[in-house]
C-alpha cells in the first residue's frame, strides 16, 4: 500500500457529500438581504427564500415525508416550483416535476409509477388533475398553489391544503437534511413518451451540484446576474438553473408562461442578463411584431437547446441585441453537456460562416468526462471528417443514475460503459460535434441517408418561412422521400413551388422535399416539434 493511502482516509472533516442545496444556504449566509426571487409583485431576499424552503420542508416532514419518498410538483414558472427544488430534497425526499401540459392519462401514470405521496399543483390545472385522480388508486395529498396573477376564471380548488397555509405549519428552526451519500436521488423527471409510457430519469445530488458549477463556467456566468426563467422549471429541472443561480448570488425572475411581449418587458424592467430557450422560443422572439419588441440597451446572453437551431436564427437574434450560445444535452444528462465554445480565430469569417459554426453542438462541458461520436455497432470513434455519421456517446458524472424501476432500459442505454444518446452526428477535424438527426428521424431514400436537419436549415433561410420540420414520407419507388411541413412567417406568402426552387439552389436533387405542406406544427410544451405526429400526416399524404 502506498503512503498516500495509509492513514489518509475519508472522514467527516474532509469528505462531505456534494449537494446543490448548499448553494442556497451559502447565499443566505453571505447575502441575506439581497433580492433573490421575483414574480410579479412578489419579491423575496435570500434569507426569506431560505426560511420559506426550510419551513415547507418541515411541514412536509410533519405529514410523514422523508428519505426515498416522491413529491410531485405540477405548476408553471412561479416561486413555488423554484422553492420545491430545495424544500423537497431538504427532507431527503425526491422532487418529481411534471409537465404542466401533458394529458390526464400521462399524469396518472407518473403519479402511480413514482408512488408520489404529495402533489403540489397550480389551481389552473384543476381539470387535468380531477381527471387524473379518477384514474388512480392511491391518491397523493394535494397542495394547491393559488396564483393571483393567473386567469382567475380558470382557477378552482383541488386539494384540502393551500401552499402558503401549509408552509406556515412548518417550524422556523428546522434543520435540513444533507444527503447521506451524494449518489442519493434528488429528482425524478419523466421523458415524454411518444410510443409508450414515459421513462423516469433519476438524478443524484452529486450530478446536480456538478451541473451547476459546470454550467456557470461554460457560460462564463458572472456573480449578480439577472436570470429570466423562460425554460419551464419542470423540464430537466429548468436545465439546472434553480440550483445554479443561487451559487452566483443571481436574481431569478419568474415568467409564468411564454409570452414574447412579456419577455421584452421583463428584460427591460429587471435588466435581464441571461435566459435560456428552445430554438422555437427564439423564433417567436425574432418573429414578434415591432409593437411587442423593445430595443435592448445592452447585450443579453441566451442559451439555446432542445432541438438543432437553423443557422439563420443566430443572425436574427444578434440583430436584436442577443448573443446566443448553442448547447446540447438530454434529460438523461441533467441538461446540456456540449457547448459551441467560440474561438476568436473565427471572428475573421463572414457572418454566414460564423452562423453555420454556431449551429454546431460543439465540444464537451467542463463537467462532462467524455462525449464522442462512435459507430454504435463497432463502438469505435468515427473519423473526424465532418461526413461520417455515428451516434453521440456520453460518459461522466452528469449521466443519470438510470431509469426509475426499469433495469432493462437502463442497461440498454448504458451498454458498453457509455450512455447511448440516440442522436446521429458527425465530428469535424477540430473535434466539434454536429447533429445530423435523431436515429429515428434520418430519411433513407434509395439507400442514401438524408439529414432532415440539413433540409430544415436550408428552408429556414427563406424569408417567408417561420418554422419548418422535415420527416420521411413513404414512397413506392425510393422507399422514403423528404416531406416538409411549414409555418409561414407573418404577413409573408409563399407556395410549394417557390420553396422547392429555393431548395434546388443549394441541395442535391435527392434531398429536395418531394412534398411541402403548410400548417401549424404540433409542439410539446418545451417547444420541441412532435415529428411523430408529422410522420403520421406524411403517411396520409402518400
Amino acid at each position: 500500500m502506498s503512503h498516500y493511502e495509509k492513514n489518509l482516509n475519508k472522514n467527516d472533516a474532509n469528505f462531505v457529500p456534494l449537494t446543490p442545496l448548499s448553494f442556497l444556504e451559502r447565499a443566505k449566509d453571505i447575502y441575506p438581504n439581497y433580492e433573490a426571487l421575483i414574480y410579479e409583485n412578489r419579491s423575496y431576499t435570500w434569507s426569506e427564500v431560505y426560511k420559506r424552503c426550510t419551513k415547507f420542508a418541515s411541514a412536509l416532514e410533519k405529514i410523514g415525508i422523508g428519505e426515498g419518498d416522491t413529491v410531485s410538483v405540477m405548476t408553471f414558472n412561479t416561486p413555488e416550483i423554484f422553492e420545491a427544488h430545495y424544500s423537497v430534497p431538504m427532507t431527503g425526499a425526491v422532487l418529481n416535476t411534471i409537465n404542466s401540459r401533458v394529458d390526464a392519462k400521462s399524469v396518472a401514470y407518473i403519479l402511480e409509477h413514482s408512488e408520489a405521496k404529495v402533489l403540489i399543483v397550480d389551481r389552473q390545472l384543476h381539470s387535468i388533475v380531477e381527471k387524473t385522480l379518477s384514474q388512480i388508486k392511491s391518491k397523493p395529498i394535494i397542495i394547491d398553489v393559488q396564483d393571483n396573477f393567473a386567469d382567475q376564471s380558470l382557477l378552482k380548488k383541488i386539494g384540502d391544503k393551500e401552499y402558503e397555509e401549509f408552509l406556515n405549519t412548518g417550524d422556523d428552526n428546522y434543520i435540513w437534511k444533507r444527503p447521506k451519500d451524494e449518489w442519493q436521488a434528488i429528482s425524478l423527471s419523466y421523458t415524454s413518451g411518444t410510443t409508450g409510457n414515459p421513462k423516469g430519469v433519476v438524478y443524484h445530488h452529486r450530478g446536480s451540484y456538478l451541473m451547476s458549477t459546470g454550467s456557470a463556467v461554460a457560460w462564463n456566468m458572472p456573480n449578480r446576474l439577472n436570470f429570466l426563467t423562460v425554460v419551464p422549471m419542470f423540464h430537466c429541472n429548468g436545465w439546472g438553473y434553480p440550483w445554479t443561480i443561487p451559487m452566483l448570488n443571481g436574481k431569478t425572475i419568474c415568467l409564468r408562461n411564454i409570452d414574447v411581449k412579456k419577455i421584452f418587458e421583463l428584460i427591460d424592467k429587471h435588466k435581464i442578463t441571461h435566459f435560456g430557450g428552445a430554438p422555437i422560443v427564439l423564433n417567436m422572439i425574432t418573429g414578434a411584431s415591432a409593437s411587442d419588441q423593445k430595443k435592448l440597451d445592452r447585450k443579453v446572453y441566451v442559451l439555446t437547446a432542445g432541438a438543432p437551431p437553423p443557422s439563420i436564427i443566430f443572425k436574427k437574434m444578434k440583430e436584436l441585441g442577443f448573443e446566443v450560445m448553442h448547447v446540447y444535452g438530454l434529460t438523461e444528462t441533467y441538461g446540456h453537456i456540449l457547448q459551441c465554445a467560440w474561438n476568436d480565430e473565427w471572428n475573421s469569417y463572414d457572418e454566414d460562416k460564423q452562423n453555420e459554426i454556431k449551429a454546431r453542438q460543439g465540444v464537451k462541458y467542463p463537467n462532462t468526462e467524455d462525449a464522442i461520436v462512435m459507430d454504435p455497432e463497432t463502438m469505435k470513434p468515427v473519423p473526424k471528417d465532418g461526413k461520417t455519421m455515428g451516434e453521440i456517446m456520453i460518459k461522466g458524472n452528469v449521466v443519470m443514475k438510470g431509469y426509475f424501476k426499469d433495469k432493462e432500459a437502463t442497461e440498454k442505454a448504458m451498454a458498453n460503459g457509455w450512455f447511448h444518446s440516440g442522436d446521429l452526428a458527425v465530428m469535424y477535424p477540430d473535434g466539434y460535434i454536429k447533429i445530423q438527426d435523431r436515429s429515428k428521424d434520418i430519411i433513407i431514400s434509395g439507400g442514401e441517408n438524408i439529414s432532415s436537419i440539413e433540409i430544415e436549415n436550408t428552408l429556414s433561410k427563406h424569408p417567408a418561412v417561420s418554422i419548418v420540420a422535415v420527416v420521411a414520407k413513404p414512397d413506392e419507388k425510393w422507399g422514403e422521400v423528404p416531406c416538409a411541413f411549414i409555418e409561414k412567417a407573418k404577413d409573408k406568402d409563399v407556395n410549394e413551388k417557390d420553396l422547392i426552387d429555393f431548395c434546388r439552389e443549394t441541395l442535391a436533387g435527392f434531398k429536395i422535399p418531394k412534398k411541402i405542406e403548410f400548417c401549424e406544427l404540433p409542439k410539446t410544451s418545451t417547444g420541441k416539434i412532435q415529428k411523430f405526429e408529422l410522420r403520421k400526416k406524411a403517411k396520409e399524404l402518400t
